[in-house]
């Protein structure tokens, strides 16, 4: 009885906590890593498997990481020459950007 009475006060509890939502950084390291880690290097180090795919990290250096906002919308169809072409939603684009800032 006691044992059934504190398991429903933890579940009340566990209830009640709130969730902690993903960053928008965080969302767009997890789509970065689904859908562009095969090619990309997406992280501080490391090279990209795909040789001619530029790393994450340097995207900056070649492009405002704003303006890749737009391409990103209507769709790229050339980044580099195996590139699939992609087009993402506002929240996708929003959370891509907000990761690529993180590696500036």
């Amino acid at each position: 009885m006691l044992r059934t009475a504190l398991c429903e006060a933890l579940i009340s509890l566990l209830l009640l906590t709130p969730v902690v939502a993903a960053s928008p950084a965080q969302r767009g390291k997890i789509y970065a890593t689904t859908h562009c880690a095969r090619c990309h290097a997406i992280g501080r180090t490391g090279t990209s498997p795909f040789e001619p795919a530029p790393p994450f990290r340097t995207l900056h250096l070649r492009y405002p990481v704003e303006s890749l906002g737009e391409a990103l919308a209507e769709g790229i169809t050339a980044g580099h020459p195996a590139m699939p072409q992609f087009v993402l939603d506002p929240d996708k684009i929003h959370d891509l950007l907000s990761y690529l800032k993180t590696l500036e």
